[in-house]
């Protein structure tokens, strides 16, 4: 079994930066593509980031490119994501999801396996 634990958020002014981490416990060599998810007050859960067991795919929806930096480090199981230039719109619960095999869409939430719990991300104006 594995198990996603979600570490970083918080409140932050507009323009300002946080890291989110992400680390894998139990079976996280199981673990493949690893992603990043978020979801505001009365909407969807929304992909955000995504990055390949190689690192050698990333994927971000086009609201984030450029401010928004995914990465990981397999040796500590842990996954970040580096939020710069952050904005109000950016305000919602981000969760880290893992997936146990190769994914056809990294940007689809239905395809991942585990969840971690969420940690919220409050941008002020």
């Amino acid at each position: 079994q594995v198990r996603l634990v979600e570490s970083g958020g918080g409140l932050v002014q507009a323009g300002g930066s946080l890291r989110l981490s992400c680390a894998a416990n139990g079976r996280s060599s199981s673990v493949y593509t690893m992603g990043w998810f978020r979801q505001a007050p009365g909407k969807e859960r929304d992909f955000v980031a995504a990055i390949s067991w190689g690192v050698t795919k990333t994927d971000y929806t086009d609201s984030v490119r450029g401010r928004f930096t995914i990465s990981r480090v397999n040796a500590k199981n842990t996954v970040y994501l580096q939020m710069n230039s952050l904005k109000p719109e950016d305000t919602a619960v981000y969760y880290c999801a893992g997936s146990a095999s190769v994914l056809r869409s990294m940007r689809s939430a239905h395809e991942y396996d585990y969840w971690g719990q969420g940690t919220q991300v409050t941008v002020s104006s």
